[in-house]
Parts: C-alpha cells; sequence; structure tokens
C-alpha cells in the first residue's frame, strides 16, 4: 500500500533523520568531484551496461500524472510533437507512444549505450520518434530538432544527474526547441527523500547532491531552488510541488518515505 499528498511543504525529519543529515558535512574531495564530472558519461554508461533494459520499470503513470499531453491538443487526434530530455532505454517513451498514436518523440540520452537500447526496441520505429546521443549540458539540441517545433518537452528524473552548475545549461537548450506557449513537465528527487537519508558518510558532493557507489550521481531539489532555476531562464511557473509518497513494505513491516518534485514550467 502507499498514500500520496501534494504541496508546497517540504517532508519534516524525525530526530534521528536531522541528526544524520547534520553529521554528514564531510564533503567528497574537489580531485574526485572533478574526476566523477569528467567521468559522467562513462558511469551512465557502464550502469546501463550492467543494468540492460533491466533496472527501470516502464512509466506507465506518465499520462495519469502529466494530464497536459492530453490537454495541449486542440482537438482529439491532434499530432503532438514531444521530446523526451533524458530517455534511458526508453521506459517512459515507449508507454507513451503505444498508448497515444498521435505522437512524434524526440528522445536523448547522454549514454551512447543507452540511445542503442532504445534503437534496439521492437517498438522503436523512425517514423514515430527519432532517438540521438546527446550532452545537453554542451551538444545543441537545434542540431536534430527544429526552433520552435516542441509541443511538450519531459524532463523526468534527468536533472537530477546533472552537476547543479550546469542545470541551467540544459533549460537553457531546451528553451530553443520548445513552441512558445508550451510546457516542459518535471518529476524528479525532492528533499529528504528516502534515497538521500541511504547514503553513507563520503558520499556528499555539495548541499543535496551526493555520488552513489558507481559513480553516477543525484541531486535532491527544493521548491524554492528549481523555481529560481527555470525562472531564470526566462520560463513561467505553472504548478510546482512537492509529492510524498509513503510506500508501505507490509512483509518486511517498513515505511519508505518518497518525496519528489512534479512541476511544470511554460515558455512565455
Amino acid at each position: 500500500g502507499a498514500f500520496q499528498k501534494k504541496g508546497h511543504s517540504a517532508r519534516v525529519l524525525s530526530p534521528e533523520e536531522a541528526e544524520k543529515l547534520a553529521k554528514d558535512q564531510v564533503l567528497v574531495s574537489e580531485f574526485k568531484q572533478l574526476k566523477l564530472e569528467k567521468e559522467a558519461q562513462k558511469n551512465w554508461d557502464l550502469f546501463y551496461k550492467r543494468n540492460s533494459t533491466n533496472f527501470f520499470k516502464d512509466r506507465h503513470w506518465t499520462t495519469r500524472e502529466f494530464q497536459e499531453l492530453k490537454v495541449c491538443r486542440e482537438f482529439t487526434d491532434q499530432k503532438l510533437t514531444i521530446l523526451e530530455a533524458g530517455c534511458g532505454v526508453g521506459n517512459c517513451l515507449f508507454p507513451l507512444l503505444e498508448e497515444d498514436k498521435n505522437i512524434f518523440a524526440y528522445a536523448c540520452d547522454f549514454s551512447p549505450r543507452a540511445v542503442e537500447y532504445v534503437k534496439k526496441n521492437a517498438l522503436y520505429s523512425t517514423e514515430r520518434c527519432k532517438v540521438f546521443q546527446c550532452d545537453l549540458t554542451k551538444d545543441d539540441l537545434l542540431d536534430n530538432i527544429p526552433a520552435d517545433s516542441v509541443d511538450v518537452v519531459t524532463l523526468i528524473f534527468v536533472l537530477s544527474a546533472i552537476h547543479p552548475d550546469k542545470m541551467h545549461l540544459v533549460l537553457r537548450n531546451i528553451y530553443k526547441v520548445l513552441k512558445p506557449g508550451r510546457c516542459v513537465l518535471f518529476r524528479d528527487y525532492g528533499l529528504y527523500d528516502h534515497a538521500m537519508l541511504r547514503f553513507k558518510s563520503g558520499s556528499k558532493l555539495g548541499e543535496n547532491f551526493y555520488v552513489r557507489q558507481d559513480g553516477t550521481r543525484s541531486y535532491f531539489f527544493t521548491e524554492e531552488f528549481l523555481s529560481q532555476l527555470f525562472k531564470a531562464e526566462g520560463y513561467e511557473q505553472v504548478v510546482n510541488e512537492y509529492v510524498q509518497r509513503e510506500t508501505v513494505n507490509r512483509k518486511e513491516d517498513l515505511r519508505v518515505p518518497r518525496v519528489f518534485l512534479q512541476s511544470k514550467f511554460q515558455k512565455p
């Protein structure tokens, strides 16, 4: 079982959790941080090599959570052009293409291996999607997508893997291909999510920013930080709120607090 609530209040920590986070102040050395940044692509490629297409579940919840994919049509069978920025192996892309026959999707990922998995998927068709490898912090999306041509951009569990100093570059890149009046749909890790509290000492890279054992990194967003990030690049905020879920594992009697940030930002 699980319950879910949405709102603007951050999760309240227990005294034990607050103490654990307060104690964990030692940052990973600058040398190692530079190495992680340099090897970010390699680490994600290795992640997909180890896990193949089996790590993430297919995300059949996307259209339920993001009514925008239906709402932004002027008529029912209108063709929509979407961009999935950071598509991984297609866990969000393929359910969407199956569910909605009137979508053309651009999809890109940092990892060349992930892109290859997408192309090998039986559902992949060049008539319905164009997938390409791209570092969103430096490769110009205009090389693959016409300016002002995309109806909806999905940015789902992607920005958290990028160094906070470079996140604005991703939003600037996406802005160029998004049609005026259209939206970026965002979902990612929120402050004090269970995953943040599980990091062992020695994993901290900066405020709300951590490294996993496999070298991939994760940032945990506050509502304020995300809002400032998008607004600084010219977007208007439509929705920006925490989604708090408590997942209950009855067999082991575990209650796991999950916190995500779910948001929608519009290009004026």
